[in-house]
């Protein structure tokens, strides 16, 4: 059963959705986090999935993105965002459906930092999945030239400054082609964008993006939170990623008291067009949170 929920933080409106598994009683719910440009709606099939093994879910977009209030729309804003997570906590704790005991923590890419960052100060959190999980960005981007980063950096410190004089954002394509002003280029643009904007079930994702995120992104290091965790943590990585890097990730994994670290085949967006390797991470990390309920 799935139900549209909203909560308020900031006096701003958070929207998502929340599934509840067949079993009546309470039970333990995953907070589901997106990354740094995402939409809740890529994460309809995980939630669905964590429903039929069980578990409660809460998939939500961050304050201006997706079905969320917010304005300007497409900022990325770290501290809005950890807000967000931690509201969307709050609501779940409080739902009757839900096992206030046994709230778990889910994010992909930027979100998967910010679940470690929120459980580090939680310890009520029972156990934490970061998959493809930001942790600060490589020294050099695979494939980008010196020219090509210089003009990515022009755009978020202009987008920044905008940000600070109270203009409109300077925008620009989250994904595009090699050489392209964009925060990720690519061979594979066309089919990531395909991807993330759903194909023919149209999703709310929009390949725009504010870029002054980048610049608190260059500030955040959640392996420092990663070591003050008191739960059980599961590092989920893609062997190839250029985006995630797994060296970066290894290191979250290697600080946590209690983490652990699974490596895939395939890059960074493989998690999201690949059903095959979907089932076999879903699996894996379903495994991990019942273990972590037993334990609770």
């Amino acid at each position: 059963m799935r139900s549209k929920v909203s909560f308020t933080v900031d006096g701003v409106r958070c929207a998502g959705y929340l599934y509840l598994p067949a079993e009546a009683s309470p039970a333990p719910c995953v907070v589901l986090c997106h990354g740094f440009s995402g939409t809740m709606d890529r994460l309809f099939d995980y939630g669905e999935r964590f429903a039929a093994a069980g578990f409660a879910a809460l998939v939500f977009d961050y304050r201006s993105f997706g079905e969320s209030d917010g304005e300007p729309r497409q900022v990325p804003d770290i501290r809005g965002q950890l807000a967000d997570v931690r509201a969307a906590v709050d609501f779940v704790r409080g739902h009757e459906r839900v096992d206030p005991g046994k709230v778990l923590l889910w994010g992909n890419s930027l979100g998967g930092a910010h679940v470690i960052t929120v459980a580090a100060d939680d310890p009520r959190i029972a156990a934490v999945v970061s998959q493809i999980p930001f942790n600060g960005f490589p020294k050099k981007v695979e494939g980008r030239s010196t020219g090509e980063t210089l003009k990515v950096l022009g755009a978020i410190f202009w987008d920044a400054l905008r940000g600070r004089l109270g203009l409109r954002p300077y925008y620009i394509p989250m994904v595009g082609r090699p050489g392209e002003l964009a925060v990720t280029a690519t061979p594979e643009a066309d089919q990531h964008i395909q991807t993330l904007t759903g194909g023919e079930q149209q999703t709310s994702w929009r390949n725009s993006v504010a870029p002054r995120g980048l610049l608190q992104m260059m500030r955040y290091h959640p392996a420092e939170s990663a070591a003050r965790l008191t739960c059980p943590l599961l590092v989920c990585v893609a062997a190839d990623d250029r985006e995630t890097p797994p060296e970066s990730n290894r290191e979250l994994a290697e600080r946590a008291s209690d983490g652990e670290l699974r490596v895939y085949p395939g890059t960074h967006f493989t998690f999201y067009t690949d059903p095959a390797l979907r089932d076999r991470v879903v699996a894996d990390q379903v495994a991990f949170y019942r273990r972590a309920c037993a334990m609770v």
